[in-house]
């Protein structure tokens, strides 16, 4: 462990605006003696990590012919357990989960040749259970995008029409279980980028409840934004891959208190006498909702009636506000943790994957002009705030996200169940390689108003197929109370079986 100089001191004490004199800096040189004796002795120690049960082979990066929709990184085969409720099951894990052997980029070139040496714990859980995990599937870079082109592999194609995005960031995941390519998939979601893929691509996506997955060995954006969860063609399999995934790890502080359920049990057909209510400001967001997504939501909404659903509108103003709520939290949060934390940032307790911070901590540092424009814009905007205004409005906005919250909770007193266009427009197309940096970032944040929300809140919210308008899938989204999936998952089974 090397001794600072006295210019890095100065530099420092600079920095923080100290006034120190040359020998106020060689005294505390002197004294940073005891502090470097602990971080030497450290160096000495071996940290413990996370188990690797099962065999695998790293596999490899699949050839244009056998990559379609672009939506897989990287190819592999590693069998979990001989039995269990995944057996049979294909599944593909985003590209910001840690897969021990197998190579994670995450979308960013910085991060390129990264390979990490533990299993996330719902990789560990998901091969317990029974599954194969078939490969990892692209994710947006850095997985700061609700469309699917900035991935440094190049743009994600949806399945319904190639010339449009997937959706982001959890796009590779989406893409390849509508595609048909495997059963199963694990996405992220700190925006919408479960349900925003789900949406466009016509599949089921579900952001759980805040802290009922364990977020442990997946690269983080922002702590109190974090969500992952379950991809799937129906929301019976959905369900049960919330079964293999869901539970507290010990090891993730976003955990407290985690009440998980036999959510496949839920799922009986019908919803009789389940309370939904129809949020009127979910609908006719001014310059972005299109009159189709609007008209088919509200009719499927509707037509949870010949399920047993009781139907109604409600109103909650203050929905509008949960995007410019979600605004500095992300940008504010996500500079400090994922950008200048590299990757995992302090004063959390829990499980630090060390090598990937290490790894990406050179990597955005030596070829920062390699980010993505969406994450300039937000390094750029975040680090602005913090040194302008110093935290504040990321302050602010977290107080006003427990007014939010208890909001939703309010309404969800008087329903069980709320619905709204997942996103307000269709899938858009994928911008033009001579694109603006302008139209790229539109097209990467544009559709956030509301699915954002509910990152902030934590509420669990699931996207389901509402119909199609123009040959592309429109989602409808369910959100529920804390711990309810059950409930949003038998809501969402009922209508599915509608079609």
């Amino acid at each position: 462990m090397k001794k600072p100089t006295l210019g890095e001191l100065d530099r420092i004490s600079q920095q923080y605006h100290l006034e120190l004199t040359p020998d106020d800096l060689a005294s505390f040189q002197s004294l940073m003696s005891g502090t470097l004796a602990s971080y030497s002795r450290l160096d000495e120690l071996t940290e413990p990590t996370l188990p690797v049960k099962y065999p695998r082979t790293p596999g490899y990066r699949p050839l244009p012919h056998e990559n379609p929709y672009n939506a897989w990184y990287w190819k592999t085969s590693i069998k979990g357990a001989a039995s269990g409720i995944l057996t049979g099951k294909a599944i593909a894990i985003k590209d910001n989960v840690c897969v021990a052997g197998v190579p994670m980029m995450n979308g960013t070139a910085v991060l390129e040749g990264y390979v990490p040496e533990v299993d996330a714990t719902i990789v560990k859980r998901i091969l317990d259970a029974g599954g194969e995990i078939a490969g990892k599937a692209v994710c947006e870079s850095l997985c700061f995008s609700g469309s699917s082109f900035t991935a440094d592999t190049g743009a994600v194609r949806n399945p319904h029409d190639e010339s449009r995005t997937a959706g982001g960031s959890s796009s590779g995941s989406a893409a390849l279980v509508a595609g048909g390519v495997v059963d199963m998939a694990i996405g992220g979601d700190q925006g919408g980028s479960i349900r925003i893929p789900a949406s466009w691509c016509g599949i089921v996506g579900l952001k759980p409840t805040y802290g009922l997955v364990p977020y442990t060995g997946i690269f983080p954006i922002e702590l109190t934004l974090d969500h992952t969860g379950p991809m799937a063609r129906t929301v019976q399999d959905v369900a049960l891959l919330l079964e293999a995934i869901a539970g507290a790890d010990g090891l993730d502080p976003r955990q407290y208190n985690v009440q998980t359920a036999p959510y496949t049990a839920s799922l009986t057909g019908e919803a009789n006498n389940i309370r939904v209510g129809i949020v009127k400001e979910g609908f006719g967001i001014l310059g972005l909702s299109e009159a189709d997504v609007d008209e088919i939501v509200m009719e499927a909404a509707y037509r949870l009636e010949k399920v047993g659903c009781k139907v109604s509108e409600i109103s909650i103003p203050m929905h509008r506000d949960g995007l410019h709520i979600w605004t500095p939290i992300a940008t504010e949060g996500a500079t400090m943790l994922m950008v200048k934390g590299n990757s995992m940032g302090t004063n959390w307790k829990g499980h630090y994957t060390t090598s990937l911070l290490d790894v990406y901590a050179r990597g955005w540092q030596s070829r920062a002009d390699d980010l993505s424009e969406t994450t300039k814009l937000v390094l750029l905007a975040g680090q602005y705030m913090q040194d302008k205004y110093h935290g504040r409005y990321y302050a602010k906005a977290q107080n006003l996200g427990r007014l939010l919250k208890n909001t939703y909770d309010a309404a969800l007193q008087e329903c069980d169940v709320l619905v709204m266009p997942t996103l307000p427009l269709k899938a858009t197309k994928l911008p033009a390689s001579d694109a603006s940096r302008e139209e790229r970032i539109a097209r990467a944040l544009e559709m956030l108003p509301n699915t954002a929300p509910f990152d902030v809140t934590g509420h669990p919210a699931l996207s389901i197929n509402a119909g199609m308008s123009a040959g592309l899938p429109v989602g409808m989204m369910l959100v529920g109370r804390y711990w309810d999936e059950t409930t949003v998952l038998r809501v969402a089974h009922a209508f599915e079986q509608l079609n």
